[in-house]
């Protein structure tokens, strides 16, 4: 990054050059993408996201259209709200086991 002016050194803000701001866009989608995926991306924490302003991994929904694209979207925090606590998926199939 690049400081283009000295108006942004009292406030903190810095001004990227359009190079870095194209990186920092593709990192953030990249993160997205994973994140979409119900996966917390290597190397970062819940924490971290939040940092970014970037939802957790289960907050987006991932949806592929017909014709191959590939929308994702944010949930609702209403709807996260009501999201009943996922059961235990274990099945023990085991011939020992009775049903």
């Amino acid at each position: 990054m690049r400081r283009v002016s000295n108006h942004g050194a009292k406030s903190g803000v810095t001004a990227m050059c359009w190079a870095c701001q194209e990186s920092e866009r593709e990192r953030i989608w990249v993160l997205v993408d994973i994140i979409s995926t119900g996966q917390m991306p290597a190397g970062h924490t819940a924490e971290d996201l939040r940092a970014m302003g970037l939802p957790q991994p289960g907050e987006l929904i991932r949806e592929e259209q017909p014709d191959g694209t590939i929308l994702i979207r944010q949930v609702a925090p209403s709807e996260l709200a009501k999201k009943p606590e996922p059961k235990n998926a274990f099945v023990c199939d085991s011939p020992d086991q009775k049903n």
